[in-house]
């Protein structure tokens, strides 16, 4: 070791291998080195930090979807953590960091399949917590279209802010986020609809609203560096009726975009 770094292939770096292949997975027995005492055997004190372990990453993951949770019950929600626990291990120290890949085992989850808007609802909170940690940033005011020449309009270019996030889904899942992230009795959907959200944080609070129809298609356009006419065709081809204006307003007003920029002339 030198520097406080242990270099590949040595036994210390095995140690560390066989000491971590187990704590995720039960079946793993514990490593013999692990031992210390002879009235304390190793095994049971491997196993209760496995078990310290397994717990952390099931409450890390209750605290990052406490709406998931609270529709599925507490019991049903640890029993789906306990499994996506052992089958995807941490990559990263920090625990607001673990859990990217819930979701999708959220939708793979046999036991949650009657649940089929449960991995969409997963999706905008963990949105909701990467727009939470998401770098500051200004952001455009309502009227900073006024000072781009009318005639450029059209070519304008929108910056999206680090904390802005589109979601798409086929079921009300930014409904049923609103009626279950507090707690508390909640009210029952009036809409099986699809639903589009935009998830930000302008300032210090995560803001969460359904956009409009055609909405999605002209927010996803101008997050995708889109032109103003180009996201505009997009949303009109997708909702005929779709309010151009108030669209923009809504879009400035969640603080979706932090800057705007016009390509050079040519």
């Amino acid at each position: 070791m030198r520097n406080g770094v242990i270099p590949a292939s040595t036994p210390e770096r095995g140690a560390e291998a066989a000491f971590a292949a187990g704590l995720l997975d039960p079946t793993v027995a514990a490593p013999a080195d692990v031992m210390r005492r002879p009235a304390d055997p190793a095994a049971r004190r491997y196993d209760v930090y496995r078990n310290n372990v397994t717990v952390s990453l099931i409450d890390a993951l209750a605290a990052i979807y406490p709406a998931v949770r609270r529709l599925t019950g507490d019991d049903f929600f640890r029993a789906m953590a306990r499994s996506h626990v052992r089958a995807t291990p941490p990559t990263s120290p920090l625990l607001f960091d673990y859990g990217r890949a819930f979701p999708d085992y959220v939708e793979r989850y046999p036991h949650a399949q009657s649940l089929p808007w449960l991995a969409d609802v997963a999706r905008i909170e963990r949105a909701w917590l990467d727009a939470y940690h998401a770098a500051d940033a200004p952001v455009v005011a309502p009227d900073g279209l006024a000072a781009i020449p009318h005639d450029r309009l059209a070519d304008v270019v929108f910056v999206r802010h680090p904390a802005a996030y589109m979601l798409r889904s086929r079921y009300p899942a930014g409904s049923i986020f609103a009626r279950n992230r507090q707690e508390g009795p909640a009210q029952p959907l009036v809409s099986a609809a699809a639903e589009d959200t935009l998830v930000t944080r302008p300032e210090l609070a995560v803001d969460v609203r359904v956009l409009p129809a055609g909405g999605a298609e002209f927010v996803g356009a101008l997050m995708c560096g889109q032109t103003l006419a180009a996201a505009a065709n997009a949303a009109f081809a997708a909702a005929a009726a779709f309010d151009l204006p108030a669209n923009l307003a809504g879009m400035l007003a969640a603080g979706a975009f932090t800057a705007l920029r016009l390509p050079e002339s040519p």
